[in-house]
């Protein structure tokens, strides 16, 4: 007789890891700044964050979310559909979609939930819902937990995307999503291309831009940066990034919000945001709204680095935004460089298959407007010390990836 369990006893490959001493995952920080971080005893510069803007240190976001405890207290403890609604999650919902340019917005209480909740809410029975391999897997679980078909497409492929929208039944309900930003290969959705293909074919378009908004079109998402927003549907957007807090959002036509506040079952049946989350993400949008230096600034930053990097050797492949893949491809050289540079006094994050597609593992590297010069030039010293003592540079007669 089958055990459930058998397939635990069987997956070692984590525990191998842990007594290799490179187990890179799960791994604690006992003090971060930002730009800089305490890991095992030592400092380290941390360039593993999503913390684009730095904002999670700025005193005022600091104090809004303190201001929002003695106020609201720590918790809600209901969901907004019931008693968990704030005049401070209205604010939010009103100031977002003003800010990504929508009618309408609605906060959940984390990114994930955004999109699990939004395409299991718009995609029914009888529904397609087509993406890029490369989504995000809150997406991709969405698509699972919905009703309709979903569709896959090769990452940035708009040719591809032609071909599967083309085979679709032409009076079926059709939802294109896409990231803004993708989180690994730090490169930006054609989204010209894609609108103009989902328009000839009746298609709907929702763009995940968890690593976009604060980040392209000057802080306001990929739509933005494109001039597309009128013509995208629907807009996601998180706060464990940019806004320095936790959360999640999505923006939209007044009706289309309305229906999602009422279907989507991750809203529904889970506690709101609580208080000093949505107060600190406020403090955050208006820093965006009045200050955009920072912006600025980790583009500065960005390009920098990844100037760096391809002069020391490294692949970075198709980036064009902030978050810089070291491509190594092989898993157990990605672990072995991590810890290498962990040695070094450089933090990065390891990712490996499934994470990856097997053959691209990476380190993911992403840059902030609060790191300094200094900071940097310590991680790119580092990156040549490593890359040097690992082999893991790109032979001088190799292409450097152009950018543009």
């Amino acid at each position: 007789m089958a055990d459930l369990f058998d397939k635990v006893a069987q997956d070692t490959r984590a525990k191998e890891a842990i007594e290799a001493g490179i187990y890179p995952y799960f791994r604690a920080l006992s003090d971060t700044e930002g730009a800089v971080a305490r890991f095992q005893g030592k400092e380290v510069v941390m360039i593993g964050s999503n913390n684009y803007l730095g904002l999670t240190t700025d005193p005022r976001v600091r104090q809004a979310a303190v201001d929002a405890v003695h106020r609201y207290g720590t918790s809600v403890t209901g969901s907004r559909f019931l008693n968990g609604t704030l005049e401070l999650h209205l604010e939010l919902d009103r100031r977002l979609a003003k800010f990504v340019g929508k009618e309408a917005a609605l906060v959940f209480s984390t990114g994930y939930q955004t999109n699990v909740g939004t395409i299991s809410a718009i995609v029914g029975k009888g529904d397609y819902v087509i993406v890029d391999k490369d989504d995000h897997a809150s997406i991709v679980d969405g698509c699972i937990m919905c009703r309709g078909e979903m569709k896959r497409f090769s990452h940035n492929d708009v040719s591809r995307l032609d071909e599967v929208l083309a085979k679709l039944p032409p009076d079926a309900g059709k939802l294109v999503v896409v990231d803004g930003v993708y989180s690994m290969g730090g490169d930006i959705a054609p989204l010209p291309e894609i609108v103009e293909i989902c328009k000839r074919h009746g298609a709907r378009i929702m763009v995940d831009d968890a690593h976009g908004i604060g980040v392209t079109g000057g802080g306001r998402g990929t739509a933005h940066h494109f001039g597309l927003t009128n013509e995208v549907d629907l807009i996601m957007g998180t706060f464990s990034k940019s806004f320095a807090s936790i959360g999640g959002f999505i923006a939209g036509s007044a009706d289309v919000i309305h229906f999602i506040q009422h279907n989507a079952r991750s809203l529904i049946f889970s506690a709101a945001l609580p208080a000093p989350q949505a107060a600190a993400a406020l403090a955050a949008l208006t820093i965006m709204e009045t200050e955009p230096e920072h912006v600025e600034r980790m583009w500065e930053n960005a390009e920098y680095m990844r100037k760096g990097l391809n002069e020391i050797g490294y692949d970075t492949g198709t980036s064009n935004t902030p978050i810089i893949p070291i491509i190594i491809k092989d898993d157990f050289r990605t672990v072995l460089a991590w810890h290498a540079l962990i040695e070094e006094g450089v933090y990065t994050n390891p990712v490996v298959p499934p994470g990856v597609l097997p053959g691209q593992s990476l380190l993911r590297t992403s840059y902030m407007a609060t790191h300094k010069k200094e900071h940097l030039d310590r991680a790119l010293a580092a990156f040549k010390v490593v890359g040097e003592r690992l082999d893991i540079l790109r032979q001088d007669d190799a292409p450097v990836a152009v950018n543009n």
